[in-house]
């Protein structure tokens, strides 16, 4: 079926207003943080690994890194184990970082390279131990005392944070025409390995790459007012006040300090943008009005 005057018109103006952002970003690097809705809806899947592969061929960089918590948290159920939160972080002992492993490495990882290859593009699947790539340490969470007691630090087991990024091994694939996916373990100086939120792994792996964008998917419109309106084009001192004010709280929180860490630390924009919406990376990419929250 042929399209409408008014529909042939529109398609028009997306790909003449895409074009100066291709020119604009190609050979520019875009680590996109993989996660919510967008990893388990079926047509929310393809239309992002529809968006990666385009972009590689326009010659933009994609770097994706994913994270999988309801995943962990089903197999875990299966086995016969719960799952204990503290702070939202999952309590992670021995065995279920086998499971974590398993699950971010193994299965989630290959799903999404496979995806991604299915649509035409040439996915290269990683976690934090392939070249040295995340050095982690233990991460401890200080939870305060109940009755005037001081603060504990509270052993979470096998959960870290990133100590340093060594992005040898993704700068190689990149280079060699690849799209590298990561998955959010690293390894410490003890040989363990460890858990780590994928929004913190998103945020170093886009600084030490000099990344032109840090995209973070979420289940949300972006960062909203207290009156429920979209924020977006928001400086860093802007995004400290709203978090003095408690405009920013509870679990966006992390990820707002991730993308102000991130814009700090060189990266050019950083954008939290709802992947509930087909095609929002390439929206927020080639659009002049784009989705979500934009913090340079």
């Amino acid at each position: 079926m042929s399209l409408t005057p008014d529909e042939a018109t529109r398609v028009a103006k997306v790909l003449s207003e895409a074009l100066p952002y291709i020119r604009r970003f190609r050979k520019r690097t875009v680590v996109i943080k993989y996660g919510g809705n967008a990893m388990v809806d079926a047509e929310l899947k393809e239309s992002f690994a529809r968006d990666v592969v385009l972009m590689k061929t326009v010659g933009i960089n994609p770097v994706v890194v994913h994270g999988g918590g309801p995943q962990i948290g089903n197999l875990l159920e299966r086995l016969g184990k719960e799952s204990q939160f503290i702070s939202g972080m999952r309590v992670t002992d021995s065995e279920t970082m086998d499971v974590v492993e398993m699950v971010l490495g193994g299965l989630v990882n290959k799903e999404i390279v496979n995806l991604i290859n299915r649509h035409g593009g040439s996915a290269v699947g990683l976690t934090g131990k392939d070249g040295d790539l995340i050095r982690a340490r233990k991460l401890r969470v200080k939870q305060e005392g109940s009755s005037g007691n001081p603060p504990e630090l509270i052993d979470l087991g096998h959960v870290g944070e990133v100590e340093s990024i060594d992005v040898s091994v993704v700068d190689m694939l990149v280079h060699g025409n690849f799209i590298p996916v990561i998955a959010p373990i690293g390894v410490g100086e003890d040989g363990h390995s460890y858990n780590i939120n994928a929004d913190l792994v998103a945020g170093k792996v886009a600084e030490v790459l000099g990344a032109e964008k840090l995209i973070l998917l979420t289940n949300t419109p972006g960062l909203l007012s207290k009156e429920g309106e979209l924020l977006t084009g928001l400086s860093t001192s802007r995004v400290d006040e709203l978090i003095a004010d408690g405009t920013i709280h509870g679990g966006m929180l992390p990820k707002i300090r991730c993308a102000l860490e991130a814009v700090r630390g060189g990266v050019t924009s950083a954008h939290i943008i709802d992947g509930r919406v087909k095609h929002a990376v390439m929206v927020e990419l080639f659009t002049d009005e784009g989705i979500g929250t934009l913090i340079r």
